[in-house]
């Protein structure tokens, strides 16, 4: 044989040695490169986290009962305002027409009362002396000194009285009513025309108005939103799985979209009865100490709960699901195998506690380069590198 036939032969055999090692360490054959951990077993830092908006606790929407023009507005969006403040006069078109007449209607049955209460005084008196000579009379009579005609016509006289007195009560009943309902209808006006002032019914802030002078609004329909600038509260949704941890009066930490470096304090002040059945999730409302921002805008809330002690943790990218079970896979002296676990709570950091199922002593693989299965052939790095 040649030496040039020599020098190609081991050229191919070195490069047949080198693709045989690429395709055992780089290639099909090479083992899938993971990452492992061990079971931690300690302390658990237990959080929960939701998205909520920032509301007014108490707000209220002032509105007209009867459909008007705006006839002035007092105020605008912004400013301070306090307890019975006249925001706003809505037109009172023939209101004042009609409480005038409503007064007069007042005073006229009041004198329909004085007459009916002196007609009765008057009946009164005439029956209590038609009554005094009917009894003299009668002692006449029984005498034998006047005639039995004379003596029935002072009887038909008392029962005459005595029915012009029940007659002159009832109309004193009647007037008195008249005068009773007379003032109602005057009350009922004074309070629709008192409906045409729009009064704060606390010490606020205007937080929207929505009405201009000259404008028409119908009853029902909000010309302003007043709320209590002290007391306000973050409308957090939690979801179910977590929401069953928070209870009223947690310290909660909130971070509004306007403030990102500066976080504020608040605390659970009530979690809604009733979840959100499409969503998942239950409102927990995050009373603030203070806040000087908008109403309505984002939040984010982070309620610190209780940590747990002595569990077992993993991290979450640990977990997978196979055939409808949640488990991890774990190297078993060098080989791939799944255990299903029983799993707790998830953590903020990135760490879900195991109920059940795992041993302080198993490493759970926590990346691979691929998708495992049972008995892959894998190799142990410290990191994976992305390419």
């Amino acid at each position: 044989m040649s030496a040039q036939k020599i020098k190609l032969l081991l050229v191919g055999v070195g490069l047949l040695i080198v693709f045989s090692w690429v395709v055992v360490t780089q290639g099909p054959l090479a083992p899938v490169k993971i990452t492992v951990e061990k079971v931690q077993v300690g302390n658990l830092a237990n959080s929960v986290f939701g998205i909520g908006t920032l509301r007014a606790r108490h707000s209220y929407n002032l509105a007209p009962t009867i459909t008007s023009r705006v006839k002035s507005v007092q105020v605008d969006q912004g400013d301070s305002v306090v307890a019975g403040q006249v925001l706003a006069e809505m037109d009172p078109v023939d209101l004042d027409d009609k409480l005038a007449g409503s007064q007069r209607v007042v005073e006229k049955t009041a004198n329909a009362i004085l007459v009916a209460e002196a007609q009765l005084s008057e009946a009164q008196s005439r029956l209590k002396t038609i009554a005094a000579t009917a009894t003299r009379y009668q002692e006449l009579r029984e005498g034998g000194f006047v005639s039995q005609e004379m003596f029935d016509a002072k009887q038909h006289e008392r029962n005459a009285a005595s029915s012009a007195l029940a007659a002159s009560s009832a109309n004193l009943a009647i007037a008195r009513d008249e005068h009773a309902r007379a003032q109602s209808d005057k009350r009922g006006v004074g309070k629709v025309r008192a409906q045409t002032h729009l009064l704060s019914p606390i010490n606020g802030v205007i937080a929207v108005r929505f009405v201009e002078p000259g404008s028409t609004l119908v009853g029902g329909q909000v010309a302003f939103q007043v709320i209590d600038p002290n007391n306000l509260w973050v409308e957090t949704r939690i979801a179910q799985q977590q929401a069953g941890l928070v209870r009223v009066g947690q310290v909660a930490e909130v971070v509004l979209r306007s403030q990102p470096h500066a976080p504020l304090i608040g605390k659970v002040e009530r979690i809604d009865m009733v979840s959100d059945a499409v969503t998942e999730e239950r409102i927990v409302n995050v009373l603030l100490n203070s806040a000087q921002t908008s109403i309505g805008e984002y939040a984010e809330v982070t309620l610190k709960l209780a940590e747990l002690n002595d569990t077992r943790s993993i991290p979450s990218a640990a977990l997978k699901r196979v055939d409808k079970q949640d488990g991890v896979w774990v190297l078993q002296d060098g080989k791939v195998a799944f255990k299903p676990v029983k799993i707790g709570l998830a953590t903020m950091d990135g760490r879900i506690q195991i109920l059940d199922g795992l041993s302080d002593d198993d490493e759970v693989i926590v990346y691979s380069q691929q998708a495992l299965r049972a008995d892959l052939k894998v190799k142990v790095v410290p990191e994976l590198v992305q390419r």
